[in-house]
């Protein structure tokens, strides 16, 4: 039996990078997946590749809106909602000081508050499937390494992180009379279509900031998406039925220094 066979899955910024990558290993271990995202061609061209299985919806998860229809959607097509993946995020590299009012908001609406909309949304029906089975339901969220540690220039990104973690290890236990399990990942610096947008903040060439990168990972190698899906297909499968309130770090040694 697959690992997540009769389970169904919602995963928000789930067209690319770490949640595409999420997405393809919950299809390949049985689950269903919606398929959220604001970038509709990336999100349809991956649900024609993977097939009926998976369905994609339109959603900006700093929209309430748009959180409660992804998860509607969701029960209307498969019945039910066992797995909420909170992917979806962007990025911030600069000095502190430099950020205006409009980028600390919208930092914090993308980071923060559109992951908090989303799991309100999706709450009564996890109940509703925790209720039903004996492993339960998962809530899982990528946060980051920023949102166990620190590095310069990355300051709002990492109040928005550590906000994250907060919240996994409340909701852990806000949740677990209920049988929901809630954990998340922290993954270092990934090479994903998002990556460009921190290398400025690590030095001022790129191929530079790579090697800085690079060179700060014990294991001396970035991690690809699909070493953090890894992570999540086993923090969600009923393997992980006893673990909740967990912040994982996927840093190939950098937080045991």
């Amino acid at each position: 039996m697959k690992r997540l066979e009769q389970r169904v899955a919602l995963v928000t910024g789930a067209a690319s990078g770490l949640g595409e990558a999420t997405v393809r290993r919950f299809h390949e271990e049985g689950a269903r997946v919606a398929v959220a995202d604001i970038n509709e061609a990336r999100g349809r061209a991956l649900v024609a590749e993977l097939g009926e299985a998976t369905f994609f919806v339109r959603c900006d998860h700093t929209s309430r809106a748009d959180c409660i229809n992804a998860v509607q959607e969701t029960v209307a097509r498969f019945g039910q909602l066992d797995i909420l993946h909170n992917n979806a995020g962007g990025p911030f590299a600069g000095a502190f000081e430099s950020a205006d009012d409009e980028t600390l908001e919208r930092v914090m609406n993308v980071n923060l508050m559109g992951v908090l909309k989303m799991t309100q949304a999706a709450l009564p029906a996890l109940r509703e499937s925790a209720a039903k089975k004996p492993g339960g339901a998962a809530i899982l969220f990528t946060s980051s390494l920023q949102g166990l540690k620190a590095r310069p220039n990355y300051s709002i990104y990492t109040v928005a992180k550590h906000g994250i973690v907060g919240l996994v290890k409340s909701l852990a236990l806000e949740l677990a009379q209920a049988n929901i399990r809630v954990n998340a990942v922290c993954p270092t610096v990934t090479e994903t279509p998002m990556l460009e947008k921190f290398l400025p903040g690590m030095a001022d060439n790129k191929e530079e900031a790579r090697a800085r990168f690079r060179a700060s990972i014990p294991l001396g190698r970035m991690p690809e998406p699909v070493d953090t899906a890894n992570a999540l297909l086993f923090l969600a499968s009923d393997e992980a039925r006893m673990i909740t309130g967990v912040a994982l770090a996927i840093d190939g040694g950098q937080c045991a220094g």
